[in-house]
């Protein structure tokens, strides 16, 4: 009980024996000046309840919301955060399928692109990267090379009939050319020319 509520008990007390004892010269109202004593305590009980009760339902509350944020699922806080998965992984790919589709929105080739298409052009670009590096490291090794170099991969293209087809107008920096010489251009035979000696020798001379 606070110190204004007990002063205030005790003044009623005191006007109340005044008046028990003594009839006083005036009379005195006290009807709503000094509530009786059972409804102001019974008002101060109630509102300590009310007090408690609101303590309870707001610690509750905080309660229920701090196991909410903790237990909070993926983007939002306290949740654990999934990890990212790109394009490349989920269609089995090596090559940036995410990086080629926006290549081909910025290139404008036309108004609507499918969600297939860089799909299918990093499938087939990761093929041919790999038939050309599989035949260049073929040649390498047969040229006893643990590097390949434009020269393989020059050798690769053009011995390969689909590859030499697709690639026909293409000139590879530093690759040089396939090794081939004219059949005119090659020496002949020794048997073959002194063949041609005697004949010459033997034609019959004008007279």
């Amino acid at each position: 009980m606070g110190w204004l509520t007990r002063g205030v008990y005790y003044e009623y007390q005191v006007f109340s024996a005044l008046l028990t004892t003594s009839k006083p010269k005036h009379s005195f109202q006290f009807s709503c000046a000094f509530p009786p004593k059972p409804n102001h305590f019974a008002s101060f009980s109630d509102h300590t309840t009310t007090m408690d009760e609101t303590a309870t339902v707001t610690a509750e509350t905080t309660i229920t919301t701090t196991t909410t944020t903790v237990k909070g699922a993926a983007g939002r806080k306290g949740g654990q955060k999934k990890k990212a998965v790109s394009k490349s992984i989920k269609a089995g790919l090596q090559f940036p399928v995410g990086r080629i589709a926006r290549y081909m929105k910025n290139g404008r080739y036309s108004q609507r692109l499918g969600t297939g298409a860089p799909i299918y052009l990093a499938a087939v670009l990761e093929y041919l990267a790999a038939e050309v590096l599989e035949l260049a490291g073929n040649a390498a090794r047969d040229n006893k090379k643990n590097r390949i170099n434009p020269r393989h991969v020059l050798l690769a293209v053009r011995n390969d009939d689909e590859l030499g087809k697709l690639l026909q107008g293409v000139t590879i920096a530093s690759g040089g050319v396939l090794p081939n010489i004219n059949p005119v251009l090659l020496p002949k035979k020794s048997g073959g020319a002194a063949a041609d000696k005697s004949a010459a020798t033997k034609s019959p001379s004008r007279n």
